[in-house]
């Protein structure tokens, strides 16, 4: 089985669009997403309207869970916690009825879809020593590999190391290890590369592709911008920060 990941929307219809008509040129089984539809950028009951009309299963993020009530924004910082009520005023009923609906994890096969990390949606793995916890405890759910989003930054990480995507962007998992894999994000890419990012997995062969989308990046920042966001949210849309 071929699976499309995806992550981290926020919001941002040109590059949610443009990945999704990436993924139809891939012949995928089935695409999944790891939280996140909303918060930051302008458009997030245009990116919900696309999950649910997909029928994409999603996961619960934490911008999900403040924009739709389940939790209040603290720790935000004030250009998050501007955007995050800005988008709780926004929301249609449907929409936040969704958000609501959504679970914490995912299981699928040997795959454990999650937001943040296992336990935890706000938690952040950004390195070796934040993901080596749970790694008994993916091998303890009968799963090989666990897709997590959240830092909006890619990386593949198991419980002998971090490791590196060669240049063409292909991975082999080979057998006899647990891995963790962050796709990166759709709306709001912070790794210096503009671009969107999403994942490609096979289930069969074990192997991982990480993929770049070209989008209308100015014509997102501008939108971000005509809805009164803070400005330095269309300005690192621009960057990849």
């Amino acid at each position: 089985m071929r699976y499309a990941i995806i992550s981290d929307l926020h919001a941002n219809l040109e590059a949610t669009e443009c990945v999704l008509e990436r993924i139809q040129e891939m012949s995928v089984d089935a695409t999944f997403c790891l939280g996140d539809v909303v918060g930051y950028n302008a458009r997030p009951n245009e990116c919900c309207n696309l999950m649910r009309d997909l029928n994409i299963p999603t996961v619960l993020g934490n911008h999900d869970a403040v924009a739709c009530g389940l939790e209040e924004p603290w720790g935000f910082n004030p250009v998050a916690l501007s955007a995050a009520l800005w988008t709780r005023e926004m929301l249609t009923e449907e929409n936040r009825k969704w958000l609501v609906s959504l679970p914490d994890s995912r299981q699928v096969a040997n795959m454990l879809l999650v937001h943040g990390s296992p336990f935890d949606r706000d938690f952040y793995m950004f390195t070796w020593d934040d993901v080596l916890p749970y790694v008994s405890y993916l091998e303890e759910s009968a799963c090989d590999v666990c897709f997590f989003g959240h830092t909006h930054s890619p990386g593949i990480f198991a419980g002998d190391g971090v490791y590196s995507i060669d240049e063409k962007s292909h991975f082999s998992l080979g057998n006899g290890k647990a891995f963790f894999i962050n796709p990166g994000s759709v709306g709001q890419p912070r790794d210096g590369d503009p671009r969107a990012s999403f994942g490609l997995y096979d289930s069969e062969t074990r192997e991982y592709e990480h993929v770049r989308v070209e989008y209308p990046v100015e014509e997102a920042a501008e939108t971000v911008l005509r809805h009164g966001l803070p400005p330095f949210l269309a300005e690192r849309l621009l960057v990849g920060r």
